[in-house]
Parts: C-alpha cells; sequence; structure tokens
C-alpha cells in the first residue's frame, strides 16, 4: 500500500515542505521563462530597428 496517497493520513511534515519546495520551484521556473521570452522579443524589437536605422542611412 503507498501511505503518501492515503487519504485518512495528513501529509508529514517532511510532505508538505516537498510540496512547497515543488510549487515554488515551478512558479520560479515560470517566472524566469517569461523573463527569457520578453528578453529575446526586446532584444530582436532593438535589432531590427537598428538595422532599418542603417538602412535609412
Amino acid at each position: 500500500m503507498n501511505t503518501r496517497n492515503d487519504p485518512k493520513k495528513p501529509p508529514s511534515e517532511a510532505a508538505a515542505r516537498e510540496a512547497r519546495l515543488k510549487a515554488a520551484l515551478k512558479a520560479n521556473l515560470g517566472r524566469r521563462k517569461a523573463q527569457a521570452k520578453t528578453r529575446t522579443h526586446a532584444e530582436q524589437e532593438q535589432g531590427s530597428s537598428e538595422a532599418s536605422q542603417k538602412d535609412a542611412e
């Protein structure tokens, strides 16, 4: 029998901590991916505006 999924027992402190850390890690990863996507998008826009300025000269 799997003791982690036993509905009669509340999760132990270690299991609760593990769940909190897992959720925090997932949220952090999501934020970092969003930041990287925004940064990449901004760099692409900046690169295209620099290229159009060079073409205008």
